[in-house]
């Protein structure tokens, strides 16, 4: 019963991505008595979450962001593994399918209206937690992500570094790529999303008038959101 596909490849992705429309940022900004959504850049990300109710609400925020990503890829992982005699390619997909639906739930939250956020924390924890294929790659893009934000005082810059930098780190820690290529495949469509969601954020950078650190955002113009871009 465990091992039908329809559980291993429809109800398992789908109840992650239940998980993941989960809006963190949302809720916690409504216990503070504020809807996310008509303060500051209108984004429900954690730099949003920091702007409208406090520093530390925006950190608490990016943490159960990256928290049901993570949450969901080890649950399904140690599911999986305890299965026998079924194909190690549909436990794969069922695994990456977790990770899609997590990350596709937090960007197009059904709470939301199929609203949501821009899916960093939420693709870091799921990265983190595909161990070991994605976990190196995705600590050293953490990495970049700091690095650049805290050099330029752009967080949009940082999420696109990171997301840009993922790719070619996963190829390094997973050299040769051929035996998972249904990985690379699963994380180039990843940072395809992660880019498409932060086009607008790329084209304020381009035309310099993305918000820093610390700036405050004007009307409902769409700031840096969030340390993940929301």
């Amino acid at each position: 019963m465990t091992e039908n596909p329809l559980i291993l490849l429809i109800v398992m992705p789908l109840a992650a991505y239940v998980l993941g429309s989960t809006p963190f940022g949302v809720l916690l900004a409504k216990a503070n008595g504020v809807d996310l959504r008509k303060v500051g850049s209108g984004n429900v990300g954690a730099t949003n979450v920091a702007r409208a109710i406090g520093r530390k609400w925006g950190y608490l925020c990016f943490l159960l962001d990256m928290g049901k990503g993570l949450a969901a890829v080890l649950l399904a992982g140690w599911f999986l593994r305890r299965l026998e005699g079924f194909p190690a390619l549909a436990h794969q997909a069922s695994w990456l399918g977790v990770g899609c639906g997590v990350i596709v739930g937090h960007v197009f939250s059904f709470y939301l209206r199929f609203r949501g956020g821009k899916g960093v924390a939420t693709a870091l924890g799921v990265v983190v937690g595909i161990y070991p294929f994605f976990t190196f790659a995705g600590l050293a893009a953490l990495g970049v992500w700091i690095v650049v934000t805290l050099a330029s005082r752009y967080v949009s810059l940082g999420s696109v570094s990171a997301a840009v930098a993922f790719l070619p780190l996963f190829v390094v820690f997973n050299w040769p790529v051929l035996h998972v290529w249904p990985l690379g495949v699963f994380a180039a469509v990843m940072v395809a999303l992660i880019l498409l969601r932060h086009r607008e954020n790329i084209r304020r950078l381009l035309s310099g008038t993305e918000n820093r650190i610390g700036s405050r955002s004007s009307g409902k113009q769409k700031a840096a959101d969030g340390p993940e871009g929301g």
